[in-house]
């Protein structure tokens, strides 16, 4: 019986750790998502075009030389993706498995889109890197691709980077999905 409770504050003590986590992550992709939206817009209404993503790859925070937005970004999402898995990681049990059939094929097609843009993305910013470093150029941020719209070319940075974490995210969603039930799935 004290066992049980202990187990039961301890499985408490876990979900507040996982919820506060999530919560945090949340909170900090929204600021980001705000930050670069609005200084987005600004470039916009100021030159008529906008780079996709090159807000969050020209901004360090907290200070110059440390990471950029893009990476904390990246973090936090695979992060609180995480968070989410385990805290409600048992529900994918309760799904009817023909609806879990469809989405397991849904999320493995994300992941593998994911996967090919990754690779696409990685595979055109090195080549660039190389070609612009035979020139005697090093310039590994400022890169862009004006892909699939001329108009709005993407970072590649930032490509590259919410490609891996969009991968990384889908696989994990397929791998819940996949798995066995078991007990250690989820929180309750």
């Amino acid at each position: 019986m004290h066992s049980q409770t202990l187990e039961g504050k301890e499985e408490a003590r876990t979900r507040w750790i996982f919820l506060s986590i999530f919560y945090c992550c949340a909170i900090i992709m929204a600021a980001i998502t705000f930050y670069s939206l609005y200084v987005s817009i600004g470039e916009y209404i100021k030159t008529g075009r906008v780079v996709i993503g090159e807000v969050l790859v020209n901004t360090e925070f907290p200070t110059q030389g440390l990471a950029k937005l893009v990476t904390y970004l990246m973090i936090v999402s695979v992060v609180g993706w995480y968070c989410v898995t385990r805290l409600g990681g048992e529900k994918v049990k309760d799904i009817p498995p023909s609806i879990k059939s469809i989405l397991q094929l849904i999320v493995l097609a994300i992941a593998v889109i994911a996967l090919y843009e990754f690779i696409y993305n990685f595979i055109i910013w090195s080549s660039l890197i190389t070609a612009d470093a035979m020139k005697g150029i090093i310039r590994l941020d400022d890169l862009n691709l004006p892909y699939p719209n001329p108009e709005t070319p993407w970072n590649l940075v930032f490509a590259t980077k919410m490609s891996l974490s969009a991968f990384l995210i889908s696989a994990h969603g397929f791998y819940i999905m996949s798995k066995p039930s078991s007990k250690n799935t989820g929180l309750k």
